[in-house]
């Protein structure tokens, strides 16, 4: 997948759970991410975020960390 389809779908996650209550959203999103994503797409955001991780929501940079 190209990174900007990526970066689009882990940015929709994070919106989502974002709206989410509570105080670790971060933890939603990398929950989600687990769960529903490829390990392939999992290494690509990896290395995307290595990258500097352009455009990507906070909540996914988070989440990145515990990946």
């Amino acid at each position: 997948m190209t990174d900007e389809k990526m970066v689009l779908m882990a940015n929709q996650i994070a919106s989502f759970f974002g709206t989410q209550p509570g105080g670790d959203q971060a933890a939603g999103v990398a929950a989600h991410l687990k769960d529903f994503w490829e390990p392939r797409m999992i290494a690509q955001l990896k290395d995307y975020l290595a990258g500097g991780g352009a455009n990507l929501n906070p909540l996914v940079v988070e989440a990145g960390e515990s990946l």
